[in-house]
């Protein structure tokens, strides 16, 4: 028999829809247990920020232990236990329902000989792009200079310097999900949309004007009003954002990160921003964000617009995480490939 274990909370319509797909695979809710050890193991930012204050976990260690040693599936999320690998010996498969691989380099899952599937392409993908277009007219409509002058207790009318955004060029990196819904609402707007993606081939989605690779993000952000970060964190994406490529950027332009903080070097951006290269900068993500708060550099600064990684949150849950993993549990039964395997070479 097939064994699902969920550390992560499920609704009692998600467990009916995991059980729809084969009656005959046991399904076991341990959400909640393992939020104890996830407490003692990451830093305290993070399970203060992901982990509710009464939430110290369920059953003893050597319970937790037997319900990871008779696992084949693992449904989790994030945080997550650090050492499942070696506390599963039957795990197959670890399905985590945030988007981001990057999420899971922290642990020894990373790596491993288990397949693991992320949610790349089915998470909340329209609040975060309505987040970005907020982003981008936050700053071009100079609303930013609103909270500046509140805290003064005067206008400086002649500091709001609005722009046009119809007619202006966004350049979204990593067109993939949640980025080719950023594109769409921008060319709703009346925006011209270029992109960048790991291969520039294939079709265009709609609203786009031009897809290319890695090699041609420097020739469309000479040419862009507003740049939303969009792409996965990788080796290769690590700092992707740094002084030369801001100064590649056409001046005057806007940042918007929905990514991870990792891929923009902070001090770079910070350089630029003092420079007067860019208008402002909009960061859902900085670099440590579960560990610590944004640097004071950054956070301090009116051109800078940061929140605690809270684009995807709306009043309407349009998160697909369970979708892809009844569709994945499907072909795991049947013995056919899964969808979003991440590549530990690759990165996602």
């Amino acid at each position: 028999m097939t064994t699902i274990l969920a550390i992560q909370r499920t609704s009692p319509a998600e467990r009916a829809r995991i059980a729809a797909v084969d009656p005959a695979v046991r399904f076991v809710d341990a959400g909640g247990w393992f939020d104890g050890e996830m407490r003692d193991s990451w830093p305290a930012y993070t399970a203060t920020r992901y982990l509710g204050r009464s939430a110290l976990g369920s059953g003893t260690r050597e319970e937790r232990d037997r319900l990871l040693a008779e696992a084949d599936i693992i449904l989790g999320g994030f945080p997550f236990p650090l050492d499942l690998r070696a506390r599963a010996p039957k795990l197959r498969w670890f399905h985590q329902r945030p988007a981001g691989a990057s999420n899971l380099l922290r642990g020894d899952l990373w790596g491993s000989d288990v397949i693991v599937t992320t949610s790349r392409g089915s998470a909340n993908s329209l609040p975060i792009a309505e987040y970005a277009i907020a982003s981008i007219l936050y700053f071009a409509k100079s609303l930013n200079r609103a909270a500046v002058d509140r805290e003064a207790g005067s206008f400086d009318h002649r500091a709001y310097r609005s722009v046009l955004i119809a007619g202006k060029t966004a350049c979204v990196v990593g067109a993939g999900g949640i980025g080719q819904e950023v594109g769409r609402l921008c060319a709703a707007l009346g925006m011209r949309v270029v992109g960048t993606r790991r291969s520039a081939g294939g079709g265009l989605p709609p609203g786009f004007s031009a897809i290319g690779g890695p090699s041609d993000l420097d020739r469309f952000l000479a040419d862009s009003d507003a740049v939303a970060v969009c792409c996965q964190w990788t080796p290769e994406t690590t700092n992707l954002f740094n002084a030369a490529r801001f100064a590649a950027m056409k001046p005057g332009g806007i940042l918007v990160n929905v990514a991870r903080g990792e891929i923009v070097d902070e001090e770079a951006l910070a350089d630029a921003l003092d420079s007067g290269q860019l208008r402002g900068a909009a960061l859902d993500v900085y670099v440590g964000e579960f560990e610590h708060s944004p640097s004071a550099r950054l956070w301090s600064d009116p051109r800078v617009l940061i929140t605690p990684h809270t684009s995807s949150m709306g009043d309407r849950d349009r998160h697909g995480g369970i979708d892809i993993f009844c569709d994945n549990l499907r072909s795991y039964l049947a013995g056919k490939p899964l969808h979003n395997v991440i590549d530990w070479a690759r990165g996602y």
